[in-house]
């Protein structure tokens, strides 16, 4: 069975995710390989794949360096450049937690998915070890480089993944601490649909072990 796969990755470049952020850009930039080889043991092709990064850091404290998105890359094809992108990510920024994880989601679903003919996969990846800024401060407290295109209210976004997103293509895998939001996005506490979270430990790292079940997770999504 052929697919046509598009996969975000939302990283937390933050000063804390100095321990992880090596380990989720090796995941970002290795995931075509291990995927591949992943599918051909469940005998599924990929006919199209394209990779895309949203760098999130914290709206509230980092002004014009809290978001940073790439285009989508076609995989094989325009591997250097998402290779660039990727490497090109530095931790800094953040101050304390919490961060802009859902913003970052929010602007993952935006996102220019393949419209071509195909059974499709559209899998959002979430990577942080910290928690994240309720969306409904910005309703009070936004400062002024906060985009007015986003949920304004958890219960919106929410609203927007079931209700916009295709939910025979969606797909989020969330590595992230157990703590708001990513406690409550998980399914198993009543949360979305089509979710997986994988739980961190703020500062532990990301373990090989986490690196091949992520990529297990993504694999089995497909």
């Amino acid at each position: 069975m052929s697919h046509v796969v598009d996969i975000v990755f939302c990283i937390d470049c933050t000063g804390s995710m100095s321990p992880v952020l090596d380990a989720s850009k090796a995941l970002a930039l290795g995931f075509h390989d291990e995927l591949k080889r992943d599918l051909e043991e469940q005998q599924k092709t990929v006919d199209q794949l394209r990779g895309k990064v949203i760098a999130f850091r914290d709206y509230y404290v980092d002004g014009a360096d809290s978001m940073s998105e790439s285009r989508f890359f076609a995989l094989p094809d325009d591997a250097s450049d998402y290779a660039a992108f990727v490497s090109g990510l530095k931790a800094s920024g953040g101050g304390d937690e919490p961060e802009s994880g859902l913003e970052a989601f929010g602007l993952a679903m935006k996102s220019d998915w393949n419209t071509v003919d195909g059974r499709k996969r559209q899998v959002i990846c979430i990577l942080t070890d910290a928690s994240a800024h309720p969306l409904e401060k910005a309703g009070s407290d936004a400062p002024s480089h906060y985009p007015s295109d986003l949920p304004k209210t958890f219960d919106a976004l929410a609203d927007k993944w079931e209700g916009e997103m295709d939910e025979k293509a969606r797909r989020l895998v969330i590595f992230a601490p157990e703590a708001y939001p990513w406690n409550k996005i998980c399914p198993d506490q009543g949360g979305f649909s089509d979710a997986i979270h994988y739980p961190s430990s703020g500062g532990a790292g990301l373990s090989d072990v986490d690196y091949k079940q992520i990529i297990n997770l993504i694999a089995n999504s497909i």
